[in-house]
């Protein structure tokens, strides 16, 4: 059986270093908030070029912090892409917030400025872009559309660590930024964890803050704040993993190179090119035989995943939202399987599935 992923083989080269970092936390006694958070924090902000990250619990809360630090609430809408993980949903209505779903583009998957633009009314605060599979949004266009009406750009870039356009890496683009450092995604640690990145100062000492029951000194609580912190052990894991990221999403273009290549002739819709600022977090093809493809494929020894096989409006939790007309994101629901990629995998295991699915497809 060739793995979906792999944990194991991705942090087999840095098994040493990692548990060295773990037990520097275990010596030092200190858990919650120490040096290790502190460090990450500030190593993190200078990759992705911006003056602070915050660490946090997990991706959703680090989005759901951000809406909380800018104030949005009950009557505030908030623009998101049809096709997301349902956490990007989540953080919307947690805030009271409702959610205002944009149809994607059928080619990059992605939010689709024009159709943005068309969303807007005077109630909208907010625009999510989320960087689906590690590639970024047309960020010059939606940053064009929210400065014009006044609102606020947060990127979901829980699949886009170190992914670059024009230079300019994931998390320096909006006022403020969501990451997840969930154990699969390209920088993970060995459970959840998360951060928040911005140059805006006053939302990054707020939401430091609000991570930590509202206070920013022991027994003073100044705001109704929450229980979301990045722990040392986390910290001192994706400390080690970070200097390694950008040859890891290296690793994961060459791949992506290689499945093009090798499925260029099978009846598929392949993702776009490896471009150098693509991280690949996921080698999304398409098909409408989705479901028999793997199937087959899994009968084959490849192990597939699809993500998401649901949009977040026909899920039980939205039912409010069953009756959007979303026609593009169905579609792609049911067309979309992901196949393995990490960067550990070998030519070999490239090759194999590639071979599997140019039989089956």
């Amino acid at each position: 059986m060739i793995p979906f992923y792999d944990l194991q083989a991705v942090i087999a080269p840095h098994r040493r270093e990692i548990d060295a970092a773990i037990a520097s936390v275990l010596d030092n006694g200190q858990t919650i908030l120490g040096p290790q958070t502190a460090a990450f924090e500030t190593e993190f902000a200078q990759f992705c070029g911006t003056r602070s990250a915050v660490g946090v619990g997990n991706g959703l809360d680090a989005l759901s912090l951000i809406l909380r630090g800018y104030g949005l609430g009950i009557g505030d809408e908030v623009i998101v892409p049809a096709n997301t993980f349902i956490a990007t949903v989540l953080a919307v209505t947690a805030n009271g917030c409702t959610p205002v779903l944009a149809d994607p583009d059928p080619e990059s998957m992605l939010l689709n400025p024009s159709t943005v633009e068309s969303l807007v009314t005077p109630r909208t605060r907010a625009v999510i872009a989320v960087h689906l599979y590690g590639r970024l949004c047309d960020m010059d266009s939606l940053s064009a559309i929210t400065r014009r009406y006044g609102l606020l750009l947060i990127e979901d870039a829980a699949q886009a660590h170190g992914a670059q356009r024009a230079g300019r890496r994931a998390g320096g683009w909006g006022h403020a930024a969501a990451f997840s450092f969930y154990p699969t995604k390209n920088l993970g640690g060995l459970g959840d964890g998360g951060a928040i990145t911005t140059d805006d100062d006053d939302l990054a000492a707020r939401i430091r803050m609000l991570r930590n029951y509202g206070s920013a000194q022991k027994n003073v609580h100044e705001l109704a704040g929450v229980n979301s912190r990045l722990d040392e052990l986390q910290a001192a894991v994706l400390r080690v993993r970070l200097p390694h990221l950008d040859t890891e999403n290296e690793r994961r273009r060459a791949i992506a190179r290689r499945y093009s290549e090798r499925l260029r002739a099978a009846a598929l819709v392949l993702p776009a090119e490896a471009t150098a600022g693509h991280a690949f977090h996921l080698y999304v093809v398409r098909s409408p035989e989705r479901d028999r493809v793997r199937g087959a494929m899994r009968a084959a020894g490849v192990e597939t995943a699809v993500h998401y096989p649901t949009p977040p409006h026909l899920q039980p939790a939205y039912a409010e939202l069953a009756g959007s007309s979303l026609p593009i994101a169905e579609r792609l629901a049911a067309e979309v399987l992901s196949i393995p990629l990490h960067p550990a995998m070998s030519d070999a295991q490239v090759d194999r599935v590639a071979e599997v699915l140019c039989g089956i497809a």
